[in-house]
């Protein structure tokens, strides 16, 4: 059994791999799938961005699709950047860009809380769907730390751990992070669909 994975990006598929395996299903990529689509993110929210680049996938493929949207939403910033996090700032800005000028739009601010938000939509081309949702709580540091990760992780500060997302080991990330927490319920989803349908 074959998924695709509605992603460009090489550290989600060898996630989404090593969790499908275990399932017997392998994961490629749209682009080996010869699936490689443009979608405009157009959702209000994760959940609806994950289920359009999800849907166009698996029409392109007539494979069972996988896709994930994920971002930092700062309360402060009343919920932002959120869907727009990759694109915050605009398209000039790079990932250092992007969290200096978070870092800017904080300046003076006490609260720092915010959290990362990972949705997961699976469809299959039968129609039907399983989504999965994860979220970590955490503060802004004042100042980038740490050299791991990508995106907002040198900002995003995780109080129970001392340790800003860039500081973590990749296995440690995994088992705190957003994405972590969100194909754990996918995977457990995936699971009993799969007994459901007597594979």
């Amino acid at each position: 059994m074959k998924f695709v994975l509605a992603s460009r990006n090489a550290h989600k598929l060898e996630e989404m791999r090593s969790i499908l395996a275990g399932h017997g299903i392998e994961a490629v990529s749209e682009a080996a799938a010869g699936a490689a689509v443009e979608v405009e993110e157009t959702g209000a929210t994760f959940a609806e961005n994950a289920l359009l680049k999800a849907r166009a996938v698996m029409e392109k493929s007539g494979l069972p699709a996988i896709a994930d949207d994920s971002g930092l939403c700062v309360d402060a910033l009343n919920g932002a950047p959120g869907v727009y996090s990759a694109r915050y700032g605009g398209p000039e800005l790079d990932d250092a860009g992007r969290y200096r000028l978070l870092l800017q739009a904080l300046r003076g601010q006490t609260d720092r809380t915010a959290h990362f938000t990972s949705a997961i939509a699976c469809v299959f081309p039968n129609g039907d769907l399983i989504e999965a949702e994860g979220v970590c709580p955490g503060t802004i540091a004042f100042a980038p730390q740490g050299t791991g990760g990508f995106g907002y992780d040198p900002i995003f500060f995780l109080p129970q751990l001392r340790k800003t997302y860039a500081q973590l080991t990749p296995e440690e990330k995994a088992a705190v992070s957003h994405r972590g927490r969100a194909l754990a319920v996918f995977e457990e989803k995936l699971r009993a669909y799969l007994a459901e349908q007597g594979r």
